[in-house]
């Protein structure tokens, strides 16, 4: 239900609804609402106030949480689960909701990767399992395998993301 409000338009009182979110000039002077998560939209903030994300296409199914490694597949980027078995596939984002192969997804390049399960606080750098990470004392060691660390998880679901420079091992 949208909150309503009265307003004294060209002398007529009338009934306005607050938006939860904003297509641009056109919505200027309008109240804004907050979404059903209780937060402003970020199409209402100024530009570059928000989370940093760009909306690539998958090539893969992802899920909520994977980490995700953005490449030029054939002159388009495109998105696919991070993996530390290949070089090249190291971590560049996170996704918060999952996608079908073919469909756009919104990496996250920075910020609370919230959408994680059985984490313990600590360092965590990508995982030999495509889109996964482990705690940095089980990170992989064969000759070929990528170590990047990725973060820090700050409780059981949440890893604060900040990609590392990866290492190829010899």
């Amino acid at each position: 239900m949208s909150q309503q409000f009265k307003s004294f338009v060209g002398g007529v009182w009338q009934l306005i609804s607050a938006i939860t979110s904003s297509a641009g000039a056109g919505d200027a002077g309008k109240i804004p609402a907050l979404d059903a998560a209780g937060r402003l939209s970020t199409t209402m903030m100024p530009t570059g106030v928000g989370a940093e994300t760009i909306t690539v296409i998958a090539s893969e199914a992802l899920t909520a949480g994977n980490f995700v490694n953005v490449y030029n597949n054939a002159g388009t980027p495109n998105v696919r689960k991070s993996d530390a078995t290949t070089a090249g596939k190291e971590a560049n984002g996170f996704v918060l909701a999952g996608v079908s192969s073919g469909a756009s997804a919104t990496v996250y390049l920075s910020g609370l990767n919230t959408q994680l399960t059985g984490l313990t606080a600590g360092r965590y750098v990508i995982s030999t399992t495509p889109g996964g990470v482990v705690a940095i004392a089980s990170a992989p060691a064969t000759t070929g395998n990528v170590v990047q660390e990725i973060g820090f998880a700050m409780s059981a679901t949440t890893i604060s993301f900040k990609p590392q420079e990866p290492v190829t091992l010899a």
